[in-house]
């Protein structure tokens, strides 16, 4: 390669456009410019959405749908708008089967209580994957202790991706519904969730997909897909944090009890009888979070400006110059080699614990994270106690990539035998 496309690879002129829509990303840690690669646990905001949400509270905050003066009607076509918004950033049918929740761990455990708990008895089982975050186990354990339902696990293989085999064997006549991650938050896999729905659909079974990690890093189009359910929250799609969405197939939505119960949820309370209000509503109940929702509906606005298309070929790019350069680094090694994976790099270091690689790498301004990352079973399956995991985002570049082996190589000074 010619010093000069070099050169130019490392500028990364197109993230260095979009970095600046990031004030964050101006922020000195320890003295040295902040090196964010944490984004699999949230990413950072644009300006555009912190004034969203300034605006909101500052010209015309008003509760939604009850009101029926200006600042309320204001509020609500602001709110309403939003999920129109998501639904067609996910190809949603209607906007009805977009459903706010609190995130991505909200949307899951209202489907667990709602579908599940209406439906599911004794005897009958629920697909889980190996690599699923807690938040798409525990909700589900939980069912199965109210209802005597029983979890199966479709495996992992020593790259980090699913045995669709075993997953296509472990569907039966009493399988109730399939959960699966579509991109593992540990390892970066992109799983195969359009052929998991096929297999499942075809015996009748339901789908929901844990979307939290794929929402900022692929395309998601749920008719394409096919799924049930899906689920993501806004803080990993460049928008507020306290916000998700949980889409629906609207027969099933419309079939489901409600979840909670107050306020938008209701058409009618007497001390005899409530009837619920329709789909969405029945499953918002009480006060929103109406800056998230609206915060949310401009980050989706700013994914879209942007485009998949130039996103994904960044993101690839950075991973494809990021992995070797860590793989080269003595005695380390990357936990989570898929051959279709999103631009996550989680990893131990011999003879270091990945605490101490977090907190090294914090005094040279790069932020990563370190831990099980709510995935325990997989960690053990790996046979680690936790990892160093690094995770870009559309605003990282080569430079910071370099910025990180280089602190890696650090570590590995401080720690030397």
């Amino acid at each position: 390669m010619k010093l000069f496309d070099r050169l130019l690879h490392h500028d990364d002129l197109q993230a260095q456009f979009w970095r600046t829509d990031f004030p964050i990303l101006k922020t000195r840690v320890q003295g040295k410019p902040l090196v964010y690669l944490d984004n699999a646990a949230t990413t950072q905001k644009p300006l555009a959405v912190i004034e969203a949400e300034s605006e909101y509270y500052g010209n015309y905050n008003a509760n939604v749908h009850r009101g029926v003066h200006a600042l309320s009607a204001r509020a609500t076509e602001a709110y309403e708008d939003a999920r129109a918004k998501v639904q067609r950033f996910v190809n949603a049918a209607s906007s009805d089967e977009i459903v706010f929740v609190r995130g991505t761990t909200e949307a899951i455990n209202l489907v667990a209580q709602s579908y599940g708990r209406s439906r599911l008895q004794a005897g009958d089982e629920i697909i889980l994957s190996q690599m699923e975050h807690h938040s798409n186990i525990v909700p589900w354990q939980m069912l199965c202790q109210q209802t005597g339902a029983r979890l199966r696990i479709i495996p992992v293989n020593d790259q980090g991706e699913l045995q669709l085999g075993i997953y296509e064997a472990l569907l039966n006549e009493r399988t109730r519904l399939v959960a699966v991650t579509h991109v593992s938050n540990a390892l970066g896999t992109i799983n195969p969730v359009k052929s998991i729905v096929e297999l499942a659909h075809r015996r009748g079974v339901p789908v929901l997909l844990d979307g939290a990690q794929a929402i900022a890093h692929v395309p998601v189009d749920v008719q394409a897909l096919d799924c049930d359910f899906y689920a993501f929250s806004a803080h990993k799609l460049y928008g507020p944090t306290g916000v998700g969405v949980l889409y629906g197939k609207m027969a099933l939505l419309e079939a489901m009890p409600a979840y909670q119960g107050g306020g938008d949820m209701i058409r009618s309370v007497s001390f005899e009888e409530t009837t619920y209000n329709t789909v969405p509503y029945k499953f918002e109940a009480g006060t929103p979070n109406i800056a998230g929702v609206i915060g949310l509906g401009v980050a989706v606005d700013y994914v879209g400006s942007i485009g998949f298309e130039a996103l994904v070929s960044h993101e690839q790019a950075l991973l494809s110059y990021a992995t070797p350069l860590l793989a080269d680094v003595p005695g380390l090694r990357i936990i989570g080699n898929a051959r279709e994976k999103t631009g996550i790099l989680s990893f131990v270091l011999e003879g270091v614990h990945p605490h101490d690689i977090g907190t090294i790498l914090d005094g040279e301004g790069v932020a990563i994270r370190a831990g099980h990352h709510c995935t325990m079973p997989l960690m053990e399956r790996f046979g680690v106690a936790a990892t160093a995991r690094a995770s870009f985002a559309l605003y990282n570049t080569r430079l910071e990539a370099d910025a990180l082996v280089a602190a890696v190589y650090k570590v590995r000074e401080v720690f030397k035998p």
